[in-house]
C-alpha cells in the first residue's frame, strides 16, 4: 500500500519534471523564434513615420503606438508565459477597444483615455508601467470626452446621461455635474484659471441649440456659446470637441459644418477656420482639437484620417497620419492631446490604439508663413499621408 502511494507520487513528479521540462524547452525556442521574429520586425519598423517627407525638414515623428500593458514595457511573467504555452494566450482585458478622447498629467508620467465601446476610462502609467480601469465596478454611461484639473481630479463627460462624472485622484466621485439644458455631451476642457468647465453638446439632429455650455467647478451654468444650430458666423453644427488656450479663448470643432469656430473668453465669435473639401486646409469631419506650446491648432479629421496643423492666423502648415493601420497611420481618429513637451496622443478609434507622435525641428518662428502665399498652395492632401507648410 505505502509502495503504492509512493510509485504514484513519483510518477506524478516526474510527469510534473517532464511537463516542466518540455515546456522550458518549448518556451526557450519559442523565446528563441520570437527573438528572430522581433529582430525581423525591427528591421520592417525602421522605416519611422516622418512628415514632411524628405528632402524636407521633418517636423513630427511617429514614436510609440498604447493599447495594452505590453506597450508600456511590462511584459509577460515566466509563470504567465508558462501557462500561456499550456493553456493557450487569451486577449489582454486591459487593451483599448473604442478610444474617444485623451488627456494628459500635467507631469507628463500619465495619460488618461476614455473608452465609449467598454464604458471605463484608462489610465496609462509610464512610472509603474501598468494600466489602471477605471469603471470597472461603477461603468460610466458611454464616456466622451476628458478633463484634468490642478490637482488631477478626472472630469469625464457621459453622453448617455448628459452629465459630468468628477472622480478625486484615488478614483473615488467628487460630485456630479448635469442641468436641464444639457442634451447629449461631448467633449470637455478646463479654463483652470477662471476655474471653468467648458461642455460641448452637439444635442441631435432635431434640437436647434447645438451649443457650448460653461459652467463653474461647483456646476452652476454660467452662459452658452455658440448662436444656434446653422452656418452662420458663430452658430455652431455638432459642435463635438472643444479645447481652451491660456487667453480663454475656445476652439470649438464644429463637426458637421467642417471648420473649427473660435471664441473669445466671454464667449464672443472671433473668426473660424476650415471648410468643407479635399484641398490642403479643408475638412470632412473635424473632431479632436488641441494646442501646442507655440500656439498652433491640431485638428483631427476622421473622415480623412490626419491631423492638420495651423497657425494662429488660420493658415495650415502641415498634416500627418493618413488612413491605414501600420503603426503611425489613422483609421477614423478621434481626439488629441498634447503634453508640455509637445508629445501629441491621438485617439485611434478603429484601430483600437492610441498613437503618439512628438514635434521636432521647430521654433515660435516656424509657425509664420510668407503673407502672400495662398493657404492651399502646398496642394490637395486627399488619398496623401504628408504635405508641409513648415517651410
Amino acid at each position: 500500500m505505502i509502495h503504492s502511494q509512493l510509485s504514484r507520487s513519483t510518477a506524478r513528479v516526474l510527469a510534473i519534471a517532464l511537463l516542466l521540462a518540455v515546456g522550458g524547452a518549448a518556451l526557450a525556442d519559442a523565446k528563441k523564434h520570437k527573438k528572430s521574429a522581433k529582430s525581423e520586425d525591427d528591421e520592417q519598423l525602421e522605416l519611422v513615420l516622418k512628415w514632411p517627407e524628405p528632402p524636407q525638414t521633418p517636423r513630427i515623428q511617429f514614436v510609440q503606438t498604447y493599447a495594452t500593458e505590453e506597450h508600456l514595457g511590462r511584459g509577460p511573467t515566466r509563470r504567465q508565459r508558462l501557462f500561456e504555452f499550456l493553456a493557450g494566450r487569451k486577449p489582454p482585458q486591459s487593451h483599448v477597444y473604442q478610444p474617444m478622447d485623451i488627456e494628459v498629467s500635467d507631469d507628463g508620467r500619465r495619460f488618461y483615455v476614455a473608452d465609449f465601446g467598454q464604458l471605463v476610462v484608462f489610465v496609462f502609467d509610464f512610472d509603474t508601467k501598468k494600466v489602471t480601469r477605471i469603471g470597472d465596478a461603477r461603468p460610466f454611461a458611454r464616456p466622451f470626452g476628458l478633463a484634468l484639473d490642478e490637482h488631477e481630479n478626472l472630469y469625464v463627460s457621459e453622453q448617455q446621461t448628459a452629465r459630468v462624472v468628477v472622480l478625486d485622484r484615488e478614483h473615488q466621485p467628487v460630485r456630479i455635474i448635469q442641468h436641464p439644458s444639457l442634451v447629449r455631451l461631448g467633449d470637455l476642457a478646463l479654463d483652470r484659471q477662471r476655474g471653468l468647465l467648458y461642455v460641448a453638446d452637439p444635442a441631435t439632429k432635431y434640437a436647434e441649440q447645438h451649443t457650448v455650455k460653461v459652467f463653474d467647478l461647483e456646476g452652476n451654468l454660467v452662459r452658452s456659446v455658440g448662436q444656434g444650430k446653422g452656418f452662420c458666423r458663430g452658430c455652431l453644427f455638432f459642435p463635438t470637441f472643444i479645447e481652451v488656450d491660456r487667453e480663454g479663448n475656445l476652439y470649438v470643432t464644429s463637426t458637421l459644418n467642417s471648420r473649427v469656430d473660435v471664441f473669445d473668453a466671454e464667449g464672443r465669435y472671433l473668426r473660424h477656420f476650415g471648410e468643407r473639401g479635399t484641398s490642403f486646409g479643408m475638412f470632412d469631419k473635424p473632431k479632436g482639437v488641441a494646442l501646442d506650446s507655440f500656439g498652433n491648432v491640431y485638428v483631427v479629421d476622421s473622415g480623412w484620417s490626419n491631423v492638420q496643423i495651423f497657425n494662429q492666423k488660420g493658415q495650415v502648415l502641415l498634416f500627418f497620419g493618413g488612413r491605414g493601420n501600420y503603426p503611425g497611420l489613422l483609421k477614423n481618429p478621434t481626439g488629441i492631446a498634447i503634453d508640455r513637451d509637445n508629445r501629441i496622443y491621438v485617439a485611434d478609434f478603429l484601430n483600437y490604439r492610441v498613437n503618439v507622435y512628438e514635434l521636432l525641428n521647430t521654433t515660435a518662428e516656424d509657425s509664420y508663413l510668407d503673407p502672400e502665399a495662398p493657404a492651399s498652395a502646398a496642394g490637395s492632401k486627399a488619398g496623401s499621408a504628408g504635405g508641409s507648410g513648415f517651410e
